[in-house]
């Protein structure tokens, strides 16, 4: 079995629980995880006990796994947070990124948007993930970035990137921040990059709550 195995199996069920496809309650069978990612019974079972640690699923008597309840409360601590600490990346970039760093992240912003007209979400899924590893690496913080990096683990990143209003979002948010890198303004950087987080966080709220999750 591959070492990283059991963690691709996590996240392939973290993007099922934060996106509404699990919903809280749910049964998680082992058997059927594991037929529908392709991988033997062992990568899910040692997936499911991460996620149990993370508190994304409990083990309950007779049923096994099922998803643990989750509140619009916690999907939007979960962004705040996110976005409380990719801000303040955010600033510090913006007080000392050089000439030729904005014109590497302009490059790789280019490359998304078109991506993201072609609508090829894993494209996207990607390329947005590169651009924003780019700027915390920029931020020069090792222990911030893991602690954001750690984070984000519970963004369904395949929903944003398959959704044509946050695709729409993250065009206007990428442009107003890479204008406030060029600005060298720190306050507006932080601004932009949080608030890329929050509308998300209401965006999955909205989408779960029309998915009927909390009712």
């Amino acid at each position: 079995m591959r070492p990283q195995l059991a963690d691709e199996v996590a996240t392939a069920l973290r993007e099922r629980i934060m996106s509404g496809d699990l919903r809280p309650g749910a049964r998680i069978r082992l058997e059927e995880v594991a037929a529908q990612l392709g991988v033997s019974i062992t990568p899910v079972r040692e997936a499911l006990l991460t996620l149990r640690g993370e508190d994304m699923v409990e083990l309950q008597p007779r049923k096994g796994y099922v998803v643990a309840p989750l509140s619009k409360q916690d999907v939007a601590d979960l962004f705040q947070l996110q976005g409380d600490i990719a801000g303040d990346l955010a600033a510090r970039v913006a007080e000392r990124i050089t000439e030729a760093q904005t014109g590497e992240l302009i490059v790789a912003n280019r490359a998304l948007l078109r991506a993201a007209r072609g609508r090829k979400v894993e494209e996207v899924e990607r390329l947005e993930y590169e651009f924003h590893r780019t700027i915390n690496r920029l931020a020069q913080a090792r222990k911030l970035s893991w602690f954001l990096h750690t984070a984000t683990r519970y963004t369904p990143a395949r929903f944003y990137a398959a959704d044509p209003a946050w695709r729409d979002g993250m065009r206007a948010d990428h442009d107003r921040l890479l204008a406030a890198f060029g600005d060298r303004d720190p306050i507006a950087a932080r601004a932009v990059m949080t608030a890329h987080f929050t509308d998300g966080a209401a965006l999955l709220i909205k989408h779960l709550d029309d998915l009927g999750i909390w009712t």
